[in-house]
């Protein structure tokens, strides 16, 4: 899937972390799923095919804004 084919929904207020397309980020799919764009976290291991990602708080809130909830 290329990034072209999400919808945006974070990083347009820009932020302490922004920099770039560098941001930490929320996309949503066409199917209505989210993909998550932040630094790698080693709090644990995930099974295979999965990764944790950090992200800031107020890259959620504006999610939240975004989608009107």
């Amino acid at each position: 899937m290329a990034r072209a084919e999400l919808t945006r929904l974070t990083g347009t207020f820009g932020g302490p972390d922004c920099d770039d397309d560098d941001c930490p980020n929320v996309y949503r799919t066409k199917t209505g799923s989210f993909v998550f764009q932040g630094d790698v976290s080693d709090a644990f291991t995930p099974p295979v095919g999965e990764a944790l990602v950090e992200i800031p708080e107020h890259v959620l809130r504006e999610t939240v804004r975004a989608l009107g909830w």
